[in-house]
């Protein structure tokens, strides 16, 4: 049995979920959102408790990776409605910055033009300044996306650390050629 499957998903006062065939819809203070899920798992929401439960047909392997997945799911969008989800990102190098241009952001990252990346519904971007970007949204999937998008137009390099990455991430750096043409002949 799933250990994550069987736990209930706590609902919060202020959110509504609605069950609707194989739709789960959550609404909440920062939106709205909703998934279809698969005919392996069954999702129940009980009023009287605020939660809802996830449950599986059978035992076949698809039911069992269907049940944890189905309740992780309703569990990011229960969060996302009430806190939302947040990545933030910073651009390191001379020269490289970002701006917003309308619904898309445009990065300056030593490339000869400018890379343009349109911004999703439902996702807000700031620039608390020019190097560094703040993804949010209540969508989970669409928030870890867009900022792994930003990441992937200049991802970090190892000799001068360069580059567009998570405020949190831990590049390893490369010592490079350091004693290069001192050698002896």
């Amino acid at each position: 049995m799933s250990r994550i499957g069987k736990k209930p998903v706590a609902v919060p006062e202020g959110v509504k979920v609605a069950v609707a065939g194989r739709a789960v819809t959550v609404e909440g203070p920062l939106g709205m959102l909703r998934i279809e899920h698969r005919p392996e798992v069954a999702v129940a929401y009980d009023e009287a408790a605020r939660q809802v439960v996830v449950t599986r047909a059978d035992d076949s392997r698809t039911a069992r990776a269907m049940h944890g997945l189905t309740r992780a799911l309703v569990a990011n969008m229960v969060e996302g409605v009430t806190k939302g989800f947040q990545k933030s990102l910073e651009i390191i190098g001379v020269g490289y910055n970002a701006k917003l241009q309308g619904s898309s952001i445009a990065l300056t990252v030593g490339y000869a033009d400018t890379r343009v990346l349109e911004i999703p519904e439902g996702v807000t971007v700031e620039l608390p300044s020019a190097t560094r970007i703040v993804v949010k949204g209540p969508d989970k999937q669409k928030v870890g996306d867009l900022a792994a998008r930003i990441r992937k137009v200049r991802p970090p390099e190892p000799y001068q650390g360069k580059g567009i990455r998570y405020v949190d991430e831990v590049v390893r750096r490369k010592a490079g050629k350091a004693f290069a043409g001192t050698g002896s002949a």
